[in-house]
């Protein structure tokens, strides 16, 4: 059992205690009522406060231990990977388990649904969620696909299923899911329910609360932050078993996270507080210019009271996040030619930096995305800056919107008499 009230210190006052190295207990959240989400973010997971201890967690390169203690070889523990996977849990209100990387955490969750079992999928998600999903299922499970945020539609799917896996909002078009609603309707029919919650992280929604029975996170974006690591986290409610499976299945597969990559996202996530406000901050108003902008033909960000999901959103979100999804006037050309135009904004694949990224998503196969969407993940810059690139990155599209709206044979004279 790995609930958060059953978790023992790092420092072990009974060192005869023996645990299994799939499941070392981590340390206890540290007053968790009593300090905020915000609060714990800087003050969890630190070493023992003793006279002359260093105040951060130090990188740990181990391979191998001395007898005789709980964790017995490198490939099962790490002192880092604990403090890193303390503060999450903490954030989430559960017991996380740290991974190589996001997918490596999607894989190990999945894994858990038998040979011949059925997984709910969104049908709008994460590519690499859908893909892995995709190539395993011939061997391995039934897919049905969902609108996530047809709660009716996920119930009658639910039927006779094994998992239900929820993104909400969804990557990248920002459909939000009724996360209470489908957990009530997935558990009545004696599902579990995993949720991604990397496009809101624990201080915009926290899905165990929400009633899920686990939480999966691609630390790789706004929890680490810097665009400098490649990790994953999966957080179980308490009183579950899924935190010693998960363990267990991290360890035989060896999807274990390098002890530096967790020592960069336990020094990320310090500041996270600070960058998720500013970047939520920035997002809000960008999202409100570009509603207006006559560039733009649509504009999805749950904040927009306009939005189809605003009201859902405020009901079980705290804030509304950092991403923007828009789509621009001139179709792919466009896009493209906005996305490939950027001076400040990072034309990139990736999200979640303090520095703002954004890209045309359906330039990726399999992408299921309009041709002129544009994911933008916002970051922490000055938000005039990033407007006035906006703006530029706009004002090109629209040149090339012309340019295909000019008919042939008028280029063609142009070009001849050589008007511009």
């Amino acid at each position: 059992y790995c609930g958060v009230d059953a978790a023992l210190p790092r420092a072990m006052s009974d060192q005869s205690e023996r645990r299994s190295p799939f499941s070392p207990a981590p340390k206890p959240p540290t007053r968790r009522s009593e300090w905020s989400t915000a609060t714990q973010a800087i003050a969890a997971g630190r070493p023992p406060n003793v006279p002359d201890g260093p105040l951060n967690q130090s990188v740990v390169f181990a391979s191998t231990y001395h007898a005789h203690g709980p964790v017995a070889y490198g490939r099962d523990d790490n002192p880092t990977w604990t403090a890193l996977e303390e503060v999450i849990g903490v954030l989430e209100g559960g017991t996380a388990v740290s991974f190589a990387s996001g997918m490596a955490a999607v894989a190990a969750v999945f894994d858990q649904v038998r040979v011949g079992g059925t997984i709910v999928v969104p049908r709008d998600g994460y590519y690499g969620t859908r893909a892995f999903a995709d190539a395993a299922v011939a061997d391995r499970w039934e897919l049905r696909r969902v609108d996530i945020s047809d709660t009716d539609a996920v119930a009658a799917a639910c039927l006779g299923a094994d998992l239900l896996w929820v993104e909400s909002p969804t990557n990248p078009n920002m459909d939000v899911a009724d996360i209470p609603a489908l957990c009530r309707a997935a558990h009545a029919e004696g599902l579990q329910v995993a949720v991604d919650n990397t496009f809101m992280t624990p201080l915009g929604q926290r899905p165990l609360e929400l009633g899920a029975d686990l939480v999966v996170h691609s630390v790789t974006k706004l929890l680490a932050g810097h665009s400098d690591v490649v990790m994953g986290a999966a957080v179980a409610a308490a009183g579950t078993a899924w935190c010693d499976n998960l363990r267990r299945r991290r360890s035989l597969a060896g999807a274990i996270p390098g002890p530096m990559e967790a020592y960069l996202a336990l020094r990320g996530i310090r500041t996270l507080p600070l960058r998720f406000r500013q970047a939520q901050d920035n997002a809000g108003k960008l999202a409100l210019r570009l509603a207006t902008h006559p560039e733009v033909e649509r504009v999805r960000y749950p904040g927009l009271a306009k939005d189809p999901w605003h009201e859902r959103a405020r009901a079980q979100m705290q804030g509304f996040g950092t991403m923007i999804a828009f789509e621009v006037h001139g179709g792919a050309s466009a896009a493209e030619a906005a996305a490939n135009s950027t001076r400040l904004i990072v034309h990139a694949t990736s999200l979640g930096g303090i520095e703002t990224s954004m890209e045309r998503r359906s330039k990726w196969p399999g992408e299921e995305a309009a041709p002129s969407l544009l994911r933008l993940s916002v970051g922490c810059e000055d938000v005039e800056d990033l407007w006035a690139d906006l703006e530029h990155c706009l004002d090109v599209a629209a040149k090339v919107r012309r340019r295909l709206e000019t008919p042939i044979h008028l280029r063609r004279s142009r070009a001849i008499t050589g008007e511009t």
